[in-house]
């Protein structure tokens, strides 16, 4: 008797032993330490803004010594129209470069709150997914960084005849929407797959939809791209039409491996 009652108050996970005041407390931990980390990195950020600012500028002075004929205003250098804007602007971009420095120790202290209480199986997925899910969005933003230059050259060739002078607000809010928005373009297959994973689509229902779905992602990243121009369309579009078959191969390969488990 006794051993059945020990059998049925037998804890599964470490997060059974915790009350929710625990919980509580738990959380509160978390989301300081999270805090923390986002504040010290917004720090280094803003006392490094000066050779980030040389950073941003890169593309802009590239464009402005290398093409000819271009009669650049402040040579490569950003214009302010607002007392308050350049300091907001190193703000902003203080608070996104604290975000992305941080986001390791974010992340970290996400994962440690919740795994208590998640099954050996959902631990094994989980991992892989946010490892992907980083290195994806990292890879992404890169190709943005990358395919810059050249959008920056397309628009600035087909406006006519200008004389550009930037304004510092404008150029880094395109440059980092154009950032963000790859990174999320990339996250594509992650999300394929774990729709594929929960059963919502299959690997047979993605590629009967392949010839409507690359149509759709040519059509949403040419509508979505803040630039609006024809290298970053193809930048983008490109490579999620290749993680659109690859979410396919790799749903596959999840479907044969559950019918093996299964026979097994």
């Amino acid at each position: 008797m006794l051993r059945r009652n020990s059998a049925k108050r037998r804890v599964k996970t470490p997060d059974d032993r915790m009350t929710l005041m625990e919980h509580l407390a738990e959380l509160r931990s978390r989301i300081i330490k999270s805090l923390l980390a986002l504040v010290l990195g917004t720090v280094v950020v803003f006392l490094a803004w000066d050779p980030i600012q040389r950073w941003f500028e890169g593309p802009y002075k590239d464009l402005c010594h290398q093409k000819k004929g271009l009669n650049c205003l402040t040579n490569g250098q950003f214009i302010v129209t607002d007392p308050l804007e350049g300091f907001g602007v190193r703000l902003k971009v203080a608070g996104y470069g604290g975000l992305v420095l941080a986001l390791p120790v974010i992340l970290w202290q996400v994962w440690q709150f919740i795994v208590p209480g998640l099954h050996k199986k959902e631990r094994r997925y989980a991992v892989p997914f946010l490892a992907a899910s980083l290195t994806l969005f990292a890879a992404g933003a890169a190709v943005a960084w990358f395919v810059f230059p050249k959008a920056l050259d397309f628009l600035v060739s087909y406006s006519g005849n200008v004389a550009p002078a930037f304004a510092q607000t404008k150029y880094i809010s395109l440059l980092v929407l154009l950032m963000i928005g790859f990174g999320i373009g990339f996250l594509f297959p992650v999300f394929l797959v774990a729709l594929e994973l929960v059963g919502v689509v299959t690997p047979q229902r993605l590629a009967k939809s392949r010839r409507g779905a690359i149509v759709a992602i040519w059509v949403v990243v040419a509508v979505a791209t803040p630039s609006g121009d024809p290298y970053s369309l193809i930048a983008l579009a490109l490579p999620m039409c290749l993680f659109y078959e690859i979410a396919i191969l790799i749903g596959r390969v999840f479907v044969r491996r559950k019918a093996t488990t299964v026979v097994g």
